[in-house]
């Protein structure tokens, strides 16, 4: 059965009465003029999905972990925080899929359980990506200087804006073939570290499993020196993986950003989140296992968030080739990288720029920021988004590594807690589904492991953050506790401000609002469908491509 079908004999169970008292005005879509344009494409979509946030995480900030938790432990961690982001994903994938609105994930946030709630999740979720972009940025000066010094950095803030500025379907298909092209790379790096490991290397060198035992795994040492305990040292040094993981993953929610501006949501979201499970079980824990073969874990030249030098190799990847003596390819994949890290920075002034327009959409921002221009670009939200990239001259006074893990302790707090309110908007909204006699069979996606999966990713990630920042109490460094734990206060404030000034309250599963939008994005998708099918069969060309 169509799912429009489903909808409507859902609908008919329940009372017109009830519709009628729970549809609001206020969560409507803006008026066209103020409203963003639906110009990404299915195949623009997947490939986002697929590859945006793939980025600093995993190529970069991988060396960091691989020092700390061994092959082992940085294997298991990003496998154990990758399930955790799946549970996550498919959560909000339910969500978007049945109410794919532009007000983006705090929108469901402020529907389903609280709108003080939707109101410290938008927030939260802007202030991350004011600092997660200057971060990327940040990584494409650590990445160049493996060739020079002499490049300003303000040419990639430049190049950034200037992408965004020119509307979402250059946005789109720009990074559309970025993340081809970093789909592509990051197959051909597996491949190579396969190969480099059964010894097709220069040295002619099989090196197997070799780096998973003494002195260089399976586990790492971290701490080792202040905490004196071996055992100790194995489990702080896995748990430390964990954290970098948990930042690796950042970025994968953006599909939930991009329902706003998504052809046939419906059918086009559910895709993206299937694709997912993929790339998590492929780039990110299966590169994890590759680096643990070919690059040992005590070898110096890996980039390490508090010590690693100017001019470091910034991945694994380039000191796994230079290790076994491979010249210029090095410096191929590190052109790579440079393409992988601009590209998150591109995804991440997108976001934040959608994030502060959703919440002026809703109030909870100047109404400036609202503003679009005839492409749908909000512009004024960009420009401030953008303003933000200047954090990246911190790197001025300190080393670019020491700004790196400052930039990484923040927004993997502030995407934790983004984590958690997705995990909890979404039990309300199974319990609201529940209330009002709805079955979650009816829904146009209807995810999987429910509804302990998002009871288990919720508590999983309320304790990782709890103890994230415990190197910063050994020894006491300032610096480290205040990047590792301010998020969680500004969250609170966030919340408690809002729900003091507005005097709300936590929405009764019997009183969600399940019902307002869903006409106007009906008649969206009946448009679309219509639309496609005036342009007749597909070519089998075409539909290779589609499905490629």
């Amino acid at each position: 059965m169509a799912y429009n079908e489903k909808k409507i004999a859902a609908e008919e169970k329940s009372s017109s009465s009830v519709d009628r008292e729970f549809y609001n005005e206020a969560l409507d879509e803006p008026p066209p003029e103020q409203s963003l344009h639906r110009g990404l494409k299915a195949r623009q979509i997947s490939m986002i999905a697929l590859g945006g946030a793939v980025g600093t995480g995993l190529i970069i900030g991988s060396g960091t972990a691989l020092t700390r938790g061994g092959p082992l432990g940085i294997f298991l961690g990003y496998a154990f925080v990758g399930f955790v982001c799946y549970l996550v994903m498919v959560s909000l994938g339910e969500m978007a899929a049945y109410l794919p609105h532009k007000k983006g994930f705090a929108g469901y946030a402020a529907r389903f359980v609280d709108p003080a709630l939707g109101f410290a999740l938008g927030w939260n979720y802007l202030l991350k990506y004011l600092i997660v972009t200057p971060n990327n940025i940040n990584a494409a000066g650590v990445v160049i200087r493996y060739w020079t010094q002499s490049v300003h950095i303000a040419i990639w803030m430049a190049s950034v804006f200037t992408v965004n500025l020119l509307g979402v379907r250059v946005f789109g298909e720009l990074e559309f073939w970025f993340s081809s092209i970093k789909v592509v790379a990051l197959v051909g790096l597996l491949l190579m570290g396969i190969i480099i490991d059964l010894g097709g290397n220069p040295k002619h060198d099989r090196i197997g499993f070799r780096y998973w035992k003494a002195p260089d795994g399976p586990m790492g040492k971290y701490l080792l020196d202040q905490v004196h305990n071996e055992s100790l040292s194995i489990f702080l040094g896995f748990w430390a993986t964990l954290t970098n993981a948990l930042f690796a993953y950042m970025g994968t929610e953006l599909i939930g950003v991009t329902v706003g501006e998504a052809e046939n949501p419906r059918r086009n979201i559910p895709i993206a989140i299937r694709r997912t499970f993929f790339r998590i079980l492929v780039f990110y824990v299966g590169g994890v296992f590759v680096i643990g073969l070919i690059v040992p874990s005590t070898n110096n030249t890996l980039f390490v968030a508090t010590k690693a030098k100017t001019g470091a190799a910034a991945s694994p990847f380039v000191v796994a080739t230079t290790l076994v003596g491979i010249k210029v390819l090095n410096h191929i994949i590190n052109a790579a990288i440079l393409i992988f890290v601009m590209s998150a920075a591109n995804s991440d002034l997108y976001i934040g720029s959608r994030t502060l327009y959703g919440l002026a959409v809703e109030g909870k921002a100047p109404a400036i920021f609202k503003r679009v221009n005839r492409m749908g670009v909000p512009y004024p939200s960009l420009i401030l988004c953008t303003a933000f990239c200047g954090l990246v001259f911190l790197n001025v006074s300190s080393s670019s590594a020491k700004v790196f893990g400052w930039f990484v302790n923040l927004v993997s707090t502030f995407g934790a807690l983004t984590w958690m309110s997705i995990s909890y908007s979404h039990i309300c909204f199974m319990k609201a589904l529940k209330a009002q006699g709805r079955s979650r069979d009816d829904l146009p996606y209807k995810a999987p492991f429910q509804p302990w999966g998002s009871w288990f990713a919720l508590v999983t990630t309320v304790i990782i953050t709890l103890f994230k920042g415990f190197d910063a109490f050994i020894p006491w460094r300032a610096d480290n506790f205040v990047t590792n734990y301010v998020a969680v206060p500004i969250y609170f404030i966030l919340w408690a401000s809002y729900k003091f000034f507005m005097k709300t309250k936590v929405i009764p599963s019997e009183e969600v609002d399940l019902v307002t939008g869903l006409r106007a994005i009906d008649e969206e998708e009946e448009r679309y469908l219509a639309d496609e099918a005036a342009k007749g069969p597909q070519s089998r060309l075409k539909k290779l491509w589609n499905a490629l």
